[in-house]
């Protein structure tokens, strides 16, 4: 899992259209971007002849605790087992993660005597920055080969799915923790209350949770449909987690709004009778949600019909492109990347390639559009006139990395929140 990762055979699992939290049946349909592939299942070259699994890529809305979120049809053995994203591979992640390390170790006084996990701990991104500060740590990651590259940089690491099985091992064993890291691992949680029933039985009575994940409001105001993808169970409001932690005995103690992925929460929950107290920033918060209609089914079936008008016009845009004789590649092969091109319909016919600096998805094809991915240096040998950046949260890193491609007239296309061109020859 990320800072991402929380599987190839299929494992086709039975749908009940119940919400994972409070098992309320669902009805009303948040955005159906209809049938896509799994969208870090980038094929080898000796695959992209054969048969690719396609699933319904069909969000909805719980009516009783307003979780947006998709049906289980892949188990997570199956998408995570193995797994291609390496969080290191963000150099502005990996610093984001050593800024948290620094904070989180001040404001908890974290020490030599303190136990710290991260669930979801990918290939030790986050925990390696702990090392020089002396606090002990253990990550929690389900995928063997992510797993293997964080032990090599000597952090500490169980190949295990999280759950409260394991919470109730550990603590067993008197290793409960000081600190429960989740960044961007709660989405790609399918059984949500075994996972945070996990959480509270592991924690000390003192202890702090802390998760990241993208923020519903920021999802939905700025358009960003492409991070609905089938890793990606649940898509979070502050309402629902309020109603998640405290539905194990947990509170919200405070919460950051932090920019990360397009815009995302921080929350910091404990046990609902620690001695945190509530911070303004959890109320405030709450109540903004409220304001804008979180609680209100019909604000979630609104969100459609902008997704509608964003294909439309990033396709106007690559239309008239081509039929210019335009060059056109992808920067980036993330997950999102990939339900933006199978929603939109866009293969080789637009895109000639794309690119990304993770070794493992060299020679490798994205799912359903099988657009083959090269090392970034192919686009200095190529010299495309437009470059469409797929992991767009990441736009400043990649135009800063990338600039001196408008040495040749190269600009950069932005797709979501809609179609925005970067020249980088205006920019100071």
């Amino acid at each position: 899992m990320n800072a991402h990762s929380y599987p190839n055979s299929i494992a086709l699992k039975s749908t009940h259209g119940r919400c994972r939290l409070c098992d309320k049946s669902l009805s009303t349909t948040f955005m159906d971007l209809g049938m896509s592939p799994l969208c870090e299942s980038f094929l080898p070259a000796d695959q992209i002849d054969a048969m690719e699994p396609y699933y319904p890529l069909h969000a909805l809305v719980c009516d009783g605790c307003f979780l947006v979120q998709l049906k289980e049809y892949v188990k997570p053995e199956h998408i995570f087992t193995e797994y291609a994203y390496f969080s290191s591979y963000s150099t502005s992640w990996v610093e984001h993660a050593r800024k948290y390390c620094e904070m989180i170790k001040a404001r908890l006084q974290l020490g030599a005597q303190s136990r710290v996990y991260e669930i979801a701990s990918n290939d030790g991104y986050l925990l390696q920055h702990f090392l020089p500060l002396g606090v002990p740590v253990t990550g929690i990651e389900p995928a063997a080969n992510v797993a293997e590259v964080a032990r090599k940089k000597n952090v500490p690491t169980l190949v295990e799915f999280f759950g409260l099985t394991l919470a109730q091992r550990l603590a067993s064993e008197g290793n409960s923790a000081d600190l429960i890291i989740g960044n961007n691992v709660l989405a790609q949680v399918p059984d949500l209350n075994d996972f945070v029933a996990g959480m509270a039985h592991l924690l000390k009575p003192q202890g702090v949770i802390t998760l990241e994940f993208p923020h519903l409001e920021k999802l939905i105001n700025e358009n960003q449909f492409d991070t609905i993808y089938h890793e990606h169970f649940s898509y979070f409001s502050l309402v629902t987690i309020d109603r998640m932690a405290s539905r194990h005995g947990l509170k919200v103690f405070d919460v950051e709004q932090i920019a990360t992925h397009g815009g995302s929460l921080r929350v910091y929950l404990c046990r609902a009778d620690a001695a945190h107290p509530v911070s303004s920033n959890v109320t405030e918060l709450l109540a903004h949600e409220c304001q804008i209609g979180f609680q209100d089914i019909a604000t979630y079936s609104r969100f459609a019909a902008q997704v509608h008008h964003t294909k439309r016009q990033l396709l106007e845009f690559l239309i008239e492109c081509k039929e210019k004789g335009a060059r056109i590649c992808g920067y980036g092969a993330p997950g999102k990347g990939n339900t933006l091109l199978n929603y939109c319909a866009i293969g080789t016919d637009f895109l000639d390639f794309t690119v990304d600096r993770n070794p493992y998805k060299h020679g490798r094809y994205t799912p359903g559009m099988h657009i083959p991915i090269l090392p970034v240096e192919a686009i200095d040998e190529y010299k495309p006139d437009y470059l469409l950046i797929l992991p767009w949260n990441l736009k400043k890193e990649i135009v800063a990395q990338m600039r001196h491609v408008g040495e040749w007239g190269c600009k950069f296309v932005v797709p979501i929140p809609g179609v925005q061109i970067i020249d980088p020859r205006e920019l100071t």
